[in-house]
């Protein structure tokens, strides 16, 4: 082996780390909404955990991307740790279809259905389907699909690549010593730890020694340690993510690396035993692509079928690591973490949201009841904690939202965070109207002012069709329902009417010396911010619209939606008999 077949090998090497790269981002971004879809049924039932690992591990391709996404949800509360522990199971089987998929650079035979299935037949027409579909097709979906077919392509060519490198190895003495010396277990154990944590890969790690093997000077006795210190090098990206996180997330990563530790200990112990006093004849052979493949599978599926029924065990074990503190951790609400897969970042972002909502929506709900029932010192708290509360909300997923719309996005997804973008104002901005309603129920209390009986029936009219506007356009964000949203449109023209008639009818009191001055001002501050508050509804179910509609251009949705005779119409005419005045 010369100079130029390392470098041969290196760029091999490059090119396969490179394609698996681009090949999981594309398939985490392509399956983004069915990644949301399974995680967001994770029940407690271990083997409802333990296939949500597994399933989610093989569609993007790499255990430690998914064992970083767990570690993100138990640091922002999403899922708890007896979940997080079944998943990582999971996970760690998922990760071997990879080295399943890798193992087809092995085949051989002259057969032609064996010769369609190497790689290197079709993974040409892969390549030039991949190329037509990212370079001249603008659907994003598909472009993803061009780039998962690239990623592919480009792997496996560097994987024979890598092959082909190595092949001269067979004849290099000091190769066929190294690997000698790996049939010590501890010594292949280390070896498959440490060149796993550098990498941060054990699907990558895999490929490697499966290209290695290509030589046929890796015996099978050499790699099954390798493959099981692989398990234990891929722990590190989970460390690594769980540094500053909450104590359930540090235990998450603890259980990872206890799940493989506790795991390799176990079966390199039987291992050493067997090859010591009686090893099979299978030991001393050259190992194939296909039997790494298969070794690597039944050591994660031997782990799993001893530790998973031992998952409240192995929780109370990284509890006793990782003990309680005495004060209570706050949990975070949004971790860049989940950046690594942003389908998941995203429904992250949604939970907070909600969150948002109701808050909002409690703070106004509340502001109106002061109005109705008269001024109480523990509802104007909560409203004021409510503000505050959203005020903070605002700031976080601003700042999350702006810096996950940086990154590659399916275009669903670039949708949705800019629908939340302009949602999350909306709500900000009704909070804010809630403390204003406080304030004037405020100066009411403190100057004894009333309103006259025909104006408080006047101002409870207002209020009920503000409450059901805030309730038609919260339903309707939150359930993403574009059909409920185009009922708010018409409830928003009744309320601006409504403003109006109410203001006109003040200035009659005002003539008529039916109403004061002083009593003015406050009438004319409520009427704003009750208008205002639907005003925002309305912005928050046209990006609803919008987002149904592939278009974020709120002032032409709701245009749209007024012109729209069959359907408003009828809406505006039913609104503006429910709330006459």
């Amino acid at each position: 082996m010369d100079l130029f077949d390392i470098l041969t090998m290196v760029g091999g090497l490059c090119l396969f780390l490179f394609g698996m790269t681009i090949m999981g981002e594309a398939l985490e971004r392509r399956a983004g909404g069915a990644l949301r879809g399974i995680l967001g049924k994770l029940t407690t039932k271990k083997s409802a955990g333990f296939l949500t690992g597994l399933g989610v591990t093989a569609v993007i391709q790499s255990s430690s991307a998914t064992t970083v996404m767990v570690v993100g949800f138990v640091n922002s509360g999403l899922i708890a740790l007896g979940q997080a522990i079944n998943v990582i199971m999971g996970a760690n089987v998922g990760t071997t279809v990879t080295a399943w998929v890798l193992s087809l650079s092995g085949i051989e035979g002259n057969n032609i259905f064996v010769q369609l299935l190497k790689p290197t037949s079709f993974t040409p027409l892969l390549a030039l389907i991949g190329v037509i579909y990212y370079m001249f097709i603008k659907d994003t979906k598909k472009k993803d699909t061009g780039l998962i077919l690239l990623g592919f392509a480009t792997l496996m060519f560097g994987m024979d690549t890598m092959s082909s490198a190595v092949s001269g190895l067979k004849n290099v003495p000091e190769f066929q010593n190294l690997f000698l010396m790996f049939t010590n277990p501890i010594l292949g154990m280390l070896a498959g730890a440490v060149l796993t944590g550098i990498i941060q890969s054990s699907s990558a790690s895999v490929g490697i020694l499966q290209a290695l093997a290509a030589t046929g000077q890796v015996t099978y006795g050499a790699a099954i340690p390798i493959i099981m210190g692989q398990n234990i090098g891929t722990c590190v990206t989970a460390l690594i993510s769980s540094v500053g996180t909450t104590k359930d997330a540090r235990r998450a990563a603890l259980v990872h690396l206890s799940f493989n530790v506790i795991g390799t200990a176990v079966w390199l112990s039987v291992f050493s035993v067997i090859q010591a006093f009686f090893p099979p004849q299978i030991l001393f052979e050259g190992a194939n692509a296909f039997g790494i493949a298969v070794a690597h599978s039944i050591f994660n599926i031997a782990c799993t079928v001893i530790l998973l029924p031992m998952s409240g065990l192995l929780e109370k074990f990284v509890c006793k690591i990782v003990p309680d503190s005495k004060t209570p951790e706050a949990v975070t609400e949004l971790d860049e973490r989940l950046f690594a897969t942003p389908a998941i970042a995203l429904q992250s972002c949604r939970t907070v949201i909600t969150d948002m909502a109701m808050c909002a929506s409690e703070g106004i709900n509340n502001g109106m009841r002061l109005l109705k029932e008269g001024f109480n010192d523990k509802i104007a708290e909560n409203i004021k904690a409510d503000e505050k509360q959203c005020d903070h909300y605002e700031d976080v997923l601003s700042s999350y939202l702006v810096k996950l719309s940086t990154l590659h996005l399916s275009e669903s997804d670039s949708s949705e965070a800019a629908m939340l973008l302009k949602a999350i104002g909306d709500f900000e901005r009704i909070s804010d109207h809630s403390v204003n309603l406080l304030a004037s129920a405020k100066e009411l209390n403190e100057k004894d002012i009333n309103f006259s009986e025909n104006a408080k029936k006047e101002l409870a009219v207002l209020m009920s069709a503000v409450s059901e506007i805030i309730d038609t356009s919260f339903k309707a964000f939150l359930n993403n329902d574009a059909a409920l949203a185009k009922k708010v449109e018409p409830l928003e023209q009744v309320i601006d009417g409504i403003k109006e008639k109410l203001r006109t009818r003040h200035i009659l009191r005002l003539q008529q010396g039916l109403c004061s001055i002083e009593t003015g001002f406050i009438w004319s501050d409520l009427l704003t911010n009750l208008e205002r508050t639907s005003d925002h509804c309305s912005n928050v179910a046209g990006s609803v619209i919008d987002f149904a509609n592939h278009d974020m251009n709120i002032h032409e949705t709701l245009h749209n939606v007024r012109h729209d005779e069959s359907l408003f119409r009828d809406e505006y005419r039913a609104y503006a008999e429910k709330y006459a005045v």
